[in-house]
């Protein structure tokens, strides 16, 4: 077989492994942006080298060490890519000015729909729901590059550690160490399997849906009930982050262009394996235009968590319009 019948047969053979590579580039990068720029160069590096594969490896081993050297790579020229509530900072006064830090390469959310997260995908256990919390990527940003990689590849990859020494070229031992101490700091940082929780029973998606009509209603006074007595606010590229119901109430009604019931309409998605809400403004014709996307950490009592992102960019990943029509 000529070399470039050999590379026509990459395609079919390797397209079955993009979601989930996007999703390990996802959880190196903290950036879908970037992560889907990484998987059209893991893609190219390795139909460009497949005529070498010699096939022992698993295909999908063999493209997720491609995967995982490219991303190496691409992070020794940037920083990491953390939240408000990472920065160190204590929580901030919600009727204080707003600073924002545009320049910062902030943490992006990524919607389900682009990882395949549907239990009868093939790719579930590498796409999990618990393995792209956003908690747990904004985590991720704090460890270093290849300790990252290590605590990727052992824990949702189930990779050996001598395989996973041999991709990095250190020992299994400098690996088991690597993941103990990317344990450590991980633990601190996010939260428990059981401070979140699914929103799969009814009572879970009724508060949801209260959370949107309040929103859309504008009754801030309904907003702060759903709220824990511990909940957290933050919205990159503002760098302030609010706790308490009270604070997040505060910083709304001081902060949102939204006057009135109608000026916000909500559309629900789902982002890093949690429930989300595309958030549009009204504008003076009438019509509304994308505002910002909310992603939200239900707790057992209430709403525990929300990060706002302003970046409509994002918008056209989730696969969400601009802007609505007037009546919608």
């Amino acid at each position: 077989m000529t070399d470039s019948a050999v590379q026509e047969d990459f395609a079919p053979l390797a397209e079955p492994y993009r979601r989930e590579l996007l999703a390990h580039c996802y959880r190196m990068s903290g950036s879908v942006h970037d992560a889907e720029d990484l998987v059209q160069e893991v893609y190219l590096k390795a139909w460009r080298a497949y005529e070498k594969f010699e096939g022992r490896s698993s295909l999908r081993t063999w493209l997720y060490r491609i995967a995982t050297t490219t991303c190496l790579t691409a992070l020794e020229s940037k920083g990491k890519r953390p939240l408000p509530t990472g920065l160190g900072a204590p929580s901030s006064d919600p009727a204080g000015e707003l600073v924002e830090q545009g320049e910062v390469p902030w943490l992006e959310p990524i919607p389900d729909a682009l990882l395949g997260t549907a239990a009868s995908d093939p790719a579930v256990v590498a796409t999990s729901r618990e393995s792209i919390r956003l908690a747990l990527i904004a985590a991720l940003q704090f460890l270093p590059p290849k300790q990252r990689a290590v605590l990727i590849l052992r824990e949702v990859l189930a990779w050996p550690a001598a395989e996973v020494g041999e991709l990095l070229g250190i020992s299994t031992a400098a690996v088991n160490s690597a993941l103990q101490r990317a344990r450590a700091q991980i633990d601190q940082a996010s939260p428990a399997e059981d401070a979140v929780v699914e929103p799969v029973a009814p009572d879970q998606r009724e508060l949801l849906d209260r959370y949107m009509a309040a929103f859309e209603t504008y009754d801030m006074a309904a907003l702060k009930e759903l709220f824990t007595q511990d909940a957290v606010w933050e919205m990159p590229p503002f760098v302030g982050w609010y706790q308490g119901p009270d604070a997040i109430r505060t910083l709304i009604e001081n902060n949102c262009p939204a006057q009135g019931p109608g000026d916000m309409k909500l559309i629900p998605t789902v982002s890093n394996g949690q429930p989300a809400f595309a958030m549009y403004m009204r504008d003076p014709d009438g019509g509304y235009s994308a505002f910002q996307l909310q992603v939200v950490s239900l707790g057992p009592s209430g709403i525990g968590h929300v990060t706002v992102f302003f970046d409509v960019s994002l918008f056209g990943k989730f696969g969400l319009p601009e802007t609505l029509p007037a009546g919608s």
